[in-house]
């Protein structure tokens, strides 16, 4: 059985919601999925997955490119694992009123690759609370990571 984690920062709740509709897409396809916010995992669950799923908002005052401080840890232990052979993606609310929307997405899929990771779809970034477009394109990104992994 096909093994999904997501890791999801979220302070408002929209991107606990998309972590949420991300899951529920993959536990359709009859993925096992475990979700967990990012300051209660361990980069080292990555590891015993086959996809590995960052959901994440991006902080406007944040320190070191917007990552939120709560991830802060989890994005730098990434860079001590040896995550090849596993898929990756990320996504991630943001405002476009701040000059740097959703940047943390953008960090977050770098330091992924870095880790030898796959990005098996193109990072997905939605403006403030998920609408129901935005769901559809959560649904086609999960379909997207789906069919990478299943290839």
């Amino acid at each position: 059985m096909t093994k999904v984690k997501i890791v999801y920062a979220s302070m408002t709740g929209n991107d606990e919601d998309m972590a949420d509709i991300l899951a529920e897409d993959f536990e359709d396809t009859g993925f096992e999925v475990d979700i967990s916010e990012i300051s209660q995992t361990e980069v080292e669950d990555f590891a015993a997955v086959d996809l590995c799923l960052v959901v994440s908002y991006t902080y406007s005052d944040g320190l070191e490119g917007n990552i939120p401080d709560e991830g802060l840890d989890f994005y730098h232990d990434l860079e001590d694992i040896d995550l090849t052979g596993k898929i990756f993606g990320v996504c991630g609310s943001g405002d476009t009123f701040y000059p740097d929307f959703c940047v943390a997405v953008d960090h977050f899929a770098q330091q992924l690759a870095q880790t030898g990771a796959v990005q098996g779809a193109p990072s997905l970034k939605v403006e403030l609370a998920p609408s129901q477009d935005d769901i559809q394109k959560l649904d086609a990104f999960a379909q997207q990571l789906i069919d990478r992994i299943q290839g």
